[in-house]
Formats: structure tokens, C-alpha cells, sequence
């Protein structure tokens, strides 16, 4: 992974040295220890919830892919894939949609 350099306010370092550490989890080539990465997206998500919406917010997601989807997740009745191109949100959708058809079949 390369190192992405942004400036953040003061009040979101916390936030970017978690979403950093899930970005190394999540994309580490070793076996994670799956209460550490639980642990961490924990601490992200309580992060997350008090950060407000604002761009430097939204750098710091599209920096860190992993936080993007903790906080997709978080605001996700809300907002859905807001951080997500246009196309991918509604091709998600769109297979969401047919599975929960196929399951109603079945």
C-alpha cells in the first residue's frame, strides 16, 4: 500500500490513524487477528459517527478505501454507497434486488 498524504484538520487525526491501521488490515497479505480488526473498525465507527460531514471528512474516506465502506455502512440508510461511483452503487443494488427475489422464491 502506498502512503497517501493529506492534510486533515487537528480534530480528525485520531480518525486517520484508525483508518489507516484498517487500511493496513484490511489489505495486509498476512493473516489478521480477527479481534484486532474488530477492535479497530469499533474505534472507527465511534470516530466516524461524531466527525462531521465535510470535505476534509471526505478525503480522508476516499484515501482509505476500508474507513470509506465502515462509514458507507454506518450512514448507509441515509446516504447508501454515497462514496461509491454512480454505476457500481446501482449495479450493488441491482444484484441485492435479485437476490432477495431468488430468495423469496425459494
Amino acid at each position: 500500500m502506498n502512503d497517501t498524504t493529506i492534510q486533515v484538520p487537528a480534530r480528525l487525526l485520531g480518525l486517520v490513524m484508525m483508518a489507516r491501521l484498517l487500511q493496513r488490515l484490511d489489505t495486509s497479505r498476512e493473516p489478521v487477528d480477527a479481534r484486532q480488526y474488530r477492535d479497530v473498525v469499533r474505534r472507527l465507527q465511534d470516530l466516524l459517527r461524531t466527525a462531521p460531514a465535510d470535505d476534509a471528512l471526505r478525503a480522508v474516506l476516499i484515501a482509505y478505501p476500508a474507513a470509506g465502506e465502515v462509514y458507507e455502512n454506518l450512514r448507509y440508510e441515509h446516504a447508501g454507497l454515497c462514496l461509491q461511483p454512480l454505476e457500481r452503487s446501482l449495479g450493488t443494488e441491482l444484484q441485492a434486488r435479485e437476490a432477495l427475489r431468488r430468495a423469496a422464491r425459494a
